[in-house]
């Protein structure tokens, strides 16, 4: 077990998110969660305090620390995805109810939590052995919000759209 996991702030939506979050990747559970003891300002005795889970076997803290705290790109999560569909299938689950859509990839959650939804390919079209074609692929990738690994490709092999 690593000593070092990520602690996220919530104002209440700590439990939601953690599930959420442990829905889209294999190698996700909810490991424990913690109630409050007593009454405290903003929380109930037995509101949820602390939830620990394991995201795609990195562990985790979602805290319900009492009020609202705003999040920024300066600290995002990047997940590395297969293929295509999983970089459409978890742009769409964490843009829903809510999220918004940055550029080249990045985008926020309902909850304000920043996300780089990368297809595994990009290092290959970013620094690949071709420099014209990194560039061109980088250059690409500049004008996306949601990645397109089929135009990424394109880009790098100097290819017009079809």
């Amino acid at each position: 077990m690593s000593k070092i996991s990520p602690c996220l702030w919530f104002n209440g939506e700590a439990e939601e998110a953690a599930n959420l979050y442990v829905s889209l990747l294999p190698d996700s559970r909810i490991e424990i969660v913690q109630r409050n003891p007593m009454d405290r300002a903003g929380a109930k005795a037995g509101a949820v305090l602390v939830v620990e889970f394991t995201l795609a076997g990195q562990r985790f803290m979602a805290l319900n620390g009492g009020m609202k705290m705003e999040y920024t790109h300066a600290v995002s999560f990047k997940i590395d995805c297969a293929d295509q569909a999983e970089v459409d299938r978890l742009w769409d689950a964490l843009l829903a109810n809510g999220g918004e859509e940055g550029k080249c990839g990045w985008l926020k959650d309902r909850y304000g939590v920043s996300w780089q939804i990368v297809p595994s390919v990009m290092l290959k079209y970013l620094g690949g052995a071709d420099k014209a074609g990194a560039q061109r692929a980088m250059q690409a990738m500049m004008g996306m919000v949601k990645l397109d690994i089929e135009s990424l490709k394109r880009a790098y092999e100097g290819k017009s759209a079809a």
